[in-house]
């Protein structure tokens, strides 16, 4: 059974493996205090001589790996991860906005048109209470208030109730509105021809932003659904599970609501990755693990 080690045990361990230490080993104790070793663990991948094999690690170090680029790349991780998530978020919230205002004015007989049998598939509406309206989404302060008000209504109207969905739901109940041309009325607005391009990018911003919220690993995640050819990024052979083609996904679809916001986040990844351009390690990890080539 392994037991737990000290940042002084951890530091002999990395040299034992052929890990350069390669600044004071005061401070490089102070950064395994403060981000762990287990944690940092995920950025030494790269540098170990089984990489991008992860089940059957050596943990063996490739000649000349330093401690410094470890931190280096954890830092650059990190910072991916603050810039992405301020841009998802802006996307988020006007994904959920084009939906309420489209699907609202289509049914203005229907304010809680998302248990509507006319307009949603039947699989969601079945699970809408257990899965969605439960007792603890009634807590919300804004729908109990709503309910207090308006004793006889069963639910809150659109406007309220959709505005507390996760960005995963509001990706859920886009795919199950029946009416195709409704869902490429809500795809148009982003530049978007077919709906299943649409649904398939929204799923991979929903993946993002859940990885950039939780604070994983990012830079070399591979997508769980392959991303499909379409206006953003051209798909070749291998890259459609890369990060890099899924920030072109998110650029492409906060160039259509704020050019001047996807001007910055194209220009914020630039210099991020540029930052890193004299140094050899990392700028092969750039380039390999995430796709990016030197070019937006």
């Amino acid at each position: 059974m392994k037991t737990a080690t000290t940042v002084e045990q951890q530091i002999e361990m990395l040299k034992s493996r052929e890990m350069r230490i390669d600044i004071n080993e005061d401070k490089a104790k102070e950064i395994l205090g403060d981000i762990g070793y287990f944690r940092l663990g995920f950025y030494c991948f790269p540098f170990e001589t089984s990489y991008p094999d992860k089940k059957h690690r050596t943990h063996q170090y490739k000649q000349n790996s330093q401690f410094s680029d470890v931190v280096a790349l954890y830092y650059l991780d990190s910072d991916l991860r603050k810039i992405l998530s301020i841009c998802l978020n802006r996307v988020e919230i006007n994904f959920r906005t084009n939906i309420i205002y489209t699907v609202s004015n289509q049914y203005l007989d229907s304010n809680t048109w998302f248990i509507d049998p006319t307009v949603m598939e039947k699989t969601f509406i079945e699970d809408f209470d257990k899965e969605h309206y439960t007792d603890k989404f009634r807590r919300n302060p804004i729908i109990q208030r709503h309910h207090n008000k308006h004793i006889n209504d069963k639910y809150a109207p659109a406007w309220k109730t959709l505005e507390f969905f996760t960005f995963g739901t509001m990706v859920n109940l886009y795919k199950n509105l029946k009416d195709k041309s409704l869902r490429l009325r809500i795809a148009a607005k982003y530049g978007i021809r077919n709906d299943k391009v649409l649904e398939n990018y929204f799923n991979t911003l929903v993946e993002i932003r859940n990885i950039c919220a939780h604070n994983a690993v990012l830079f070399d995640h591979n997508l769980y659904r392959e991303l499909k050819n379409g206006p953003a990024f051209k798909i070749t052979s291998g890259n459609g599970y890369q990060i890099f083609p899924a920030i072109k996904v998110i650029w492409f679809i906060l160039n259509s609501i704020s050019q001047n916001r996807a001007n910055d986040l194209k220009n914020e990844i630039i210099s991020l990755f540029d930052k890193y351009n004299d140094n050899e390690s990392i700028h092969y990890i750039i380039e390999n693990c995430t796709g990016y080539k030197n070019n937006f």
